[in-house]
């Protein structure tokens, strides 16, 4: 699958490494030439400057090609301009947008080209769930098919895994931290990341359970 993600912020890079974690082609893009700057080379994707709102660097970003579009950005006049340019121009199968305001909810419709509106507060795998859309996630994230599960833990002061690297722990087979969050900013990990109490993980893995992903860090 090939998926364009509009919006840079954390919402956009956790989506982005959740995805590429799970083996689809992602390009993440924002007008924050700062903020891409500061992505690049940290993230498993393709990442570029440009302003979403303008056609011209939708297509030149992919749009044309893309099997999803979903627009984060913190603004939401721009999520409804980016998901009708991504619907009427370049015929996205699918669009996802995040609404910011609650009571802009009602104008996230297929009159804007949004298939899927995902309130600001809702969950992370909730929200690639809903985007991706609900019959198509196990061909998408390979959730289910496939036997590929994204799993959150959260390390603790009573972690087994704090104070230790990322190299130090023994992973299930099959499995992979797609992100590990940090004071609020998404990382890529590194083996030599030692884990820290605050940290959230976010684990991709076609093999082991929830209760294995706890064991390993808990």
């Amino acid at each position: 699958m090939k998926a364009l993600i509009a919006g840079a912020g954390r919402l956009g890079t956790q989506i982005a490494q959740v995805l590429a974690a799970a083996r689809n082609d992602v390009t993440l893009v924002d007008i924050d030439d700062d903020r891409i700057t500061e992505l690049e080379g940290r993230l498993p994707v393709r990442t570029m400057v440009g302003d979403a709102c303008e056609p011209t660097f939708l297509e030149h970003a992919g749009a044309l090609t893309a099997d999803l579009v979903i627009a984060t950005t913190g603004n939401d006049e721009d999520n409804l301009v980016i998901s009708l340019l991504a619907k009427r121009q370049f015929a996205v199968p699918r669009v996802a947008a995040r609404v910011n305001d609650e009571e802009n909810t009602w104008l996230f419709d297929q009159n804007w080209g949004v298939d899927t509106a995902v309130p600001v507060a809702t969950p992370l795998i909730s929200l690639i769930e809903e985007a991706t859309g609900a019959t198509d996630t196990v061909a998408l994230l390979r959730l289910s098919k496939a036997g590929v599960d994204v799993i959150e833990t959260a390390i603790t002061p009573r972690s087994r895994a704090a104070g230790r690297t990322l190299a130090e722990i023994a992973l299930p087979a099959g499995t992979v931290i797609a992100t590990v969050i940090r004071e609020g900013r998404p990382t890529v990990p590194a083996p030599g990341m030692r884990l820290q109490p605050g940290d959230e993980l976010l684990v991709v893995s076609h093999a082991a359970t929830e209760r294995e992903i706890h064991a390993a860090f808990q």
